[in-house]
């Protein structure tokens, strides 16, 4: 199967590390012309330049702003009107006893992991659908399944997530306009690295047996039992930002190494 993204364009929120960065760069691969973005411009420079570095003619270039805002994803719009394909990466997580999360904790997760998808799919669905082509993408977690206990508010909006993505995909019925979430496990970026050599540390043990630790001890039910890679994760969305996946809409798709208990 050979895909091609040549003249489309694709936005990718919070790309300039991790899965966001492994799926602008898998886009720019496949040919589309993709901007990114981060909240600061010396990252947005780093990414952009890797990649044109590792790959020859890639079209990208980024924007340096908060998506998490109403005022950040207005200076998107304003920037880039209209794209073919629109990549909801932005999140934030982190643990927390429910007892101890507080209003502003809520509403801060809920408006940067939720409302900045909103925001720019309820713009450029219009375009999408005018065109009679387009993709968008939510990138979720197998947390929206799987609610951890030591976060709760990360998992709710994960599972909001969902919802938003099987809602707007009926509202888009029949226009050649497609929605799907992607649904990661733990996947070895930056911040996992980090996580996990941590571990090692504490246990005295090497950073292979720390992330075999991870796995058995929080995702026993894996059944790769390794982190996943973000070029893994990138696959799937460069797949399905594809014209060969015309017919695959209103879809939450794992790519999270068989965590989730279900046959569904």
């Amino acid at each position: 199967m050979q895909i091609s993204l040549k003249n489309k364009i694709a936005l990718v929120t919070s790309a300039t590390a991790g899965i966001g960065f492994a799926i602008a760069r898998g886009l720019a691969q496949s040919g589309a012309n993709v901007v990114i973005t981060g909240r600061h411009q010396d990252k947005i420079n780093q990414a952009v330049n890797q990649i044109k570095a590792d790959i020859a003619d890639a079209q990208i270039t980024g924007l340096a702003l908060n998506a998490a805002t109403a005022e950040g994803c207005q200076k998107i719009i304003q920037s880039l009107p209209q794209v073919d394909i629109l990549i909801n990466n932005l999140g934030i997580y982190g643990t927390c006893e429910f007892a101890e999360i507080t209003d502003e904790q809520w509403f801060e997760f809920f408006e940067t992991n939720i409302m900045s998808g909103v925001r720019l799919s309820r713009h450029y669905m219009k375009g999408m659908k005018s065109q009679g082509w387009g993709r968008i993408q939510f990138i979720s977690s197998e947390s929206a399944f799987n609610i951890p206990a030591d976060m709760v508010h990360y998992g709710m909006t994960k599972s909001a997530m969902q919802g938003v993505s099987r809602g707007l995909a009926k509202a888009l019925a029949g226009t050649g306009v497609t929605v799907n979430t992607v649904l990661p496990g733990p996947t070895r970026t930056e911040g996992a690295v980090i996580m996990i050599e941590n571990i090692a540390k504490q246990q005295g043990i090497t950073s292979v047996e720390a992330e075999k630790y991870f796995i058995e001890k929080h995702r026993n039910s894996s059944i790769i039992r390794r982190f996943t890679e973000p070029r893994e994760i990138a696959n799937m969305v460069v797949y399905i930002a594809s014209e060969q996946a015309s017919a695959t809409t209103g879809a939450a798709l794992r790519v999270e190494g068989g965590i989730i208990d279900s046959i569904h």
